[in-house]
């Protein structure tokens, strides 16, 4: 097949979306995308493409096509514009795109308005629309302070629906995806497949699943690897280190960037805490390393009921690297993990119950168990050729239809 991809985070940005692409390449499919200008999560557009510059490449086999768009920045303002600046001029790209494509892939991230350009073309040339739903909207509109209800939130929810209604088939990552579209959209589930995502290979590559219980250092060193935002809720992690602080052999190590990432290391710097280390963002080939440092691997949401519906990818890559988890978090995710005995979890935000997980992994004798666990349950349920089988079935009866 010919695919266009819609999304507007691409390579450089570390969303998984790239190695999809490439995967399908690989295949023997041809693959466009049409994506912005890099600039997640720094929010201003990487020094190598401003300018005009690489608006035009191919990546690995995979052509793309940039489009202009408004840095993210550090405001609410300055973010709405990031989003309206995509929108538009992804939209205008693609009336000037030929008909040479046999069906339209959207990565629908926030926000869901990145569909609007491949709903454009799909109607122009008459095309068919797969759309994988990785966030809910309008429910992403209430983690930026958004009430229900408001005429903000009332207008988004018209026009999410409308999307989501232009779709011919959506498929979405968590199972709990599905509720929320029939409670709110009025879809009925068995028309929703759910296809949950994987972890990219050097995951397993570089672990085996097992976890040293005859460990050479009595410190135990827990890790939290991905966005610092508004919805992981980095700030119980750090919240649960100052109630730790007082055990010398437990460090806390967070690897990531994001608009809450400054937030989060003033309230480090209040606590004066001394078991916590802050590395920024690294990039996807270093995170081997972190995973193999960690005893644990963390996992932190904002409480709030639709954002729980949500399975965050690292989920998926902390599984394949075969390490216990220990959360605060509610929902899809608590499930998983209880159903694969492979950590442990307590609600979202409870700070003192973190620690207190904490405390009771580094007295458990199933550490290695846990491990064992997460990465046998990876390997049954998040295997990537049988996710790329599954998109590719989905996309070929689409084309077919």
């Amino acid at each position: 097949m010919k695919i266009l991809v819609v999304c507007q985070y691409y390579y450089p940005e570390p969303f998984r979306i790239t190695d999809i692409c490439e995967m399908l390449v690989k295949r023997g499919h041809e693959v466009t995308v049409l994506t912005g200008l890099p600039n997640y999560p720094e929010g201003k557009v990487l020094e190598e493409y401003r300018n005009e510059n690489k608006r035009n490449e191919i990546i690995n086999g995979v052509k793309v096509i940039r489009t202009y768009e408004i840095g993210r920045g550090n405001s609410k303002v300055e973010l709405f514009l990031n989003y309206l600046s995509f929108t538009l001029s992804a939209s205008l790209k693609t009336t000037f795109l030929k008909d040479d494509y046999d069906v339209v892939f959207v990565n629908q991230l926030s926000p869901v308005m990145m569909a609007i350009p491949a709903i454009i073309y799909k109607k122009k040339n008459n095309k068919k629309l797969l759309l994988y739903c990785l966030d809910l909207w309008p429910e992403s509109l209430t983690i930026g302070g958004i009430k229900k209800g408001s005429l903000i939130y009332n207008l988004f929810s018209i026009i999410s629906k409308r999307i989501y209604k232009s779709a011919d088939k959506i498929v979405v990552t968590s199972s709990m995806f599905k509720n929320y579209f029939k409670n709110t959209f009025d879809f009925q589930p068995d028309t929703i497949s759910h296809i949950p995502q994987y972890a990219e290979d050097l995951f397993l590559l570089n672990n085996d699943g097992r976890v040293n219980d005859s460990k050479k250092s009595d410190t135990y060193n827990f890790v939290f690897a991905g966005n610092i935002g508004e919805f992981q809720s980095v700030e119980t992690i750090v919240q649960a280190a100052n109630e730790l602080k007082m055990y010398n052999n437990i460090r806390f190590h967070i690897v990531g960037d994001g608009s809450n990432f400054e937030r989060c290391k003033e309230l480090a710097s209040k606590y004066m805490l001394d078991n916590l280390v802050f590395y920024g963002r690294r990039p996807l080939e270093d995170m081997p390393s972190f995973y193999e440092m960690a005893d644990a691997m963390l996992i932190t949401l904002i409480d709030n009921k639709n954002v729980s519906y949500t399975l965050p990818g690292k989920i998926q890559s902390y599984m394949a690297a075969g390490k216990p988890i220990i959360g605060a978090i509610d929902g899809e995710t608590s499930n998983v993990i209880k159903d694969a005995d492979c950590g442990l979890c307590c609600a979202a935000c409870k700070y003192i119950d973190l620690a207190n997980l904490i405390l009771k992994f580094v007295n458990s004798d199933r550490k290695k168990q846990m491990g064992v666990n997460a990465q046998n349950y990876y390997i049954q349920n998040y295997d990537k050729n049988r996710f790329i089988e599954r998109l590719e079935n989905e996309l070929n009866n689409l084309e077919v239809y």
